[in-house]
């Protein structure tokens, strides 16, 4: 993070929202190759969107690493990239929820992981808070946010509650008060996966396309799993 505030925001109340990170060229650069890529595309955009050279040079770049850096320590690494494309055809909106599902190299029970599940031909198990919580998401905006196309709304603070059931997550949704955040093009959002988050569907004709990197503190953090870069 650029400065103590932001690094305390993150810790405390689970995101913080950084400016002017990422060049317009480079913006310029993973937009038009995500719009020619048809690769583990679905409606509401590409999974698995490491093998993308402009998605890799970004999640890599000095000032991505940096920023996480600061947070996970200097061991950071991305393992999954996942590019949301919400637009006016292809809309949608997504539920409270908290993400914690990682990719991994080879299925293995363990203790605190599950259930099991396989998306495109990887291994995917629900983690413990333990691991969660050396995860960090640094969300790209390659278009401007706004309250009409269907921003992130967060519920400040959540991710210090751990691995939450849905019923608890429904309450927390009626009694702390939402966030809707609204972020500019080249701009990116810092969160934690157990932030308790959300959208809803766009009221626009402004497409709102986002990278979402994930981050590991080290590559030890899943043992005796190992993650799988996705």
């Amino acid at each position: 993070m650029s400065n103590a505030s932001e690094r305390n925001q993150v810790e405390q109340l689970g995101y913080a929202i950084l400016s002017h990170v990422v060049p317009a060229g480079m913006v310029v650069e993973i937009a038009e190759e995500i719009s020619q890529s048809t690769p583990h595309r679905s409606q509401a955009g590409v999974r698995h969107a490491m093998h993308l050279a402009s998605v890799t040079e970004i999640a890599s770049s000095s000032e991505l690493i940096a920023l996480v850096g600061d947070v996970l320590g200097p061991q950071a690494f991305p393992f999954r990239a996942t590019i949301f494309d919400k637009s006016p055809d292809a809309n949608w909106l997504v539920v409270w929820h908290q993400d914690t599902s990682l990719p991994l190299r080879n299925r293995q029970e363990a203790p605190g992981w599950g259930p099991w599940s396989t998306k495109e031909g990887i291994h995917y198990a629900h983690a413990p808070s333990d691991v969660l919580s050396q995860v960090l998401a640094l969300r790209v905006h390659l278009d401007d946010s706004t309250v009409d196309n269907g921003p992130l709304k967060v519920l400040p603070g959540t991710h210090t509650l751990g691995i939450l059931e849905d019923d608890r997550i429904h309450r927390l949704s009626e009694q702390v008060a939402a966030v809707e955040c609204v972020v500019p093009r080249g701009a990116v959002m810092a969160m934690r996966p157990l932030l308790v988050h959300a959208s809803s569907k766009s009221h626009s004709d402004v497409p709102r396309r986002v990278l979402h990197i994930e981050y590991a503190a080290s590559e030890s953090i899943a043992s005796p799993l190992e993650l799988e870069v996705v």
